[in-house]
């Protein structure tokens, strides 16, 4: 069982719970219906193979040329996926001196949520969210 963490940070909070290895797509499979999940390896150069990140070289003074990566586009599209584990951890696992960072519109003290929007943009309930494999 992973240890839960205490540290300010929600999202890492919200890893210690969700964070194993595995689990985000084991509860991905499970929201699916599945019970029983095969582990698949999860390497950089797939997040580089897939655009979510780029490799760059560089080097310091005096050392060998290493590989940085950064986001992509796609990658900084994430983002959601991370306020959404924040949204969770400062909702189900808070800190008594409350959450570590906000989420406002962009130059305003309005405070946004993660959440399912239809294709009006209108805010749908979980509890009225569907979730049904395509295939």
């Amino acid at each position: 069982m992973a240890k839960m963490s205490d540290e300010a940070c929600s999202i890492a909070r919200a890893l210690g719970v969700v964070g194993e290895r595995w689990t985000l797509l084991i509860l991905r499979e499970a929201c699916l219906g599945a019970t029983r999940f095969a582990e698949f390896r999860d390497r950089l150069a797939t997040l580089v193979e897939y655009g979510v990140m780029a490799r760059e070289p560089y080097r310091e003074p005096g050392a060998r040329s290493r590989s940085a990566y950064r986001l992509t586009p796609a990658g900084r599209e994430l983002q959601v996926v991370l306020s959404a584990l924040q949204q969770w951890g400062d909702e189900r696992l808070p800190r008594p001196e409350g959450p570590s960072m906000l989420r406002r519109v962009r130059g305003t003290d309005c405070p946004v949520h993660v959440g399912y929007l239809d294709d009006a943009g209108r805010e749908v309930p979980f509890a009225d969210v569907a979730v049904i494999p395509a295939g």
